[in-house]
Order: structure tokens, then sequence, then C-alpha cells
């Protein structure tokens, strides 16, 4: 008898630990803190390549983890007293007669950012210094996703418009306020 209330008590026992059940489905986060944005604004002096090609590099002051993505916007003007922000790569026709194009275009390694400014054959920047000179651009360090494709997700499960400036900063929880010059 003694042994068949160990037994049945061991049963009850493991019963029990093997039923409970954390039926709680909140997730706790906490804080993360390797994946700072960081966003700085810069008005660069680009370098001549050619007179269709100039050229803007900048090292890091940290290597990137792979993960970050780095977006580079070009103010193109101003909405009352808030500056307008175009996505790079961008193309800006000039409106010639022969429909000629500036391209201002961005690349980027876990070392550095280079913006190159181009044209099309017949169109000099050399002779239009106004495409590359006292231009401002706004620079994002950003964390991606884990697969690196930047597949953020907005609350209701839409993916972030990257084009839309707005709804990255938003998205990020970027205080343009300390947004700093470098």
């Amino acid at each position: 008898m003694k042994k068949i209330l160990l037994f049945l008590f061991l049963g009850v026992v493991g019963f029990t630990a093997y039923s409970c059940d954390n039926s709680d489905d909140t997730v706790v986060q906490g804080t993360d803190y390797d994946t700072i944005n960081q966003s700085f604004d810069i008005s660069p002096t680009f370098t001549r390549v050619n007179d269709n090609l100039y050229r803007w590099s900048d090292d890091f002051n940290k290597p990137l983890i792979q993960s970050d993505m780095v977006l580079i916007y070009m103010q193109i003007g101003m909405d009352g007293d808030s500056p307008v922000w175009k996505l790079l790569p961008y193309t800006y026709y000039v409106g010639n007669a022969n429909n000629d194009a500036v391209d201002y275009i961005y690349e980027f390694s876990k070392y550095a950012a280079t913006i190159n400014i181009n044209s099309s054959n017949t169109f000099s920047l050399t002779a239009n210094p106004s495409y590359y000179q006292n231009k401002k651009f706004r620079v994002l360090i950003l964390p991606a996703n884990g697969t690196g494709t930047g597949g953020a997700k907005m609350a209701k499960g839409t993916a972030v418009d990257y084009n839309d400036y707005k709804s990255v900063i938003k998205y990020y929880n970027i205080d343009e306020s300390k947004i700093k010059t470098k």
C-alpha cells in the first residue's frame, strides 16, 4: 500500500509539474543596446573626377555591424520651415533641349560612405557647379533586420517606406532636433 501511495504521489506531482502552463502572451522587451541609429547632416565638398563626375567619400568613426544599413537623403527644397528630403539615388532632369539628367547616387560599406554626382555626356557638371555645390545631405545609419534586407515592419504589418523620410524618422524614433552637422 505504501508503494502505491508513493507512486500515486509521484504521479500527481509529475502531472502537476507537466501541466503547468504560462498562458501569458505578453512579450517583455528589454533595452536593446546594439541597434542604435545614428543621424547626421553633411554639406560635403565634392572632388572632381571628370567633367561629368564629382565624388565625396568619408569614413565612419567606427565600422558598422553587418546588418546596419545606410540611407542618404538630399535636401531638395523647403516646405514652409521644414526641409524636403529625397532618398538617393535621385535623378534630376535639367530641363534643357537634350533632356540631360544629373544623378545623385550613394554607396556604402561597413567602413565608409560615398556620394557620386554624375551627368550625361552632353551636360558638364564643371560648367554647372550649382548641381554639386552647397548641397545638404542627411545620413541615417539604421539597424536592419537579421537578414540585412531592411524589412522593418510598422505596427500594422506593412513595411517601412524608406522613400518617405517622415515615415522612416517616425519608425526609428529619430529626434530631428538632435541631428548634428558633421
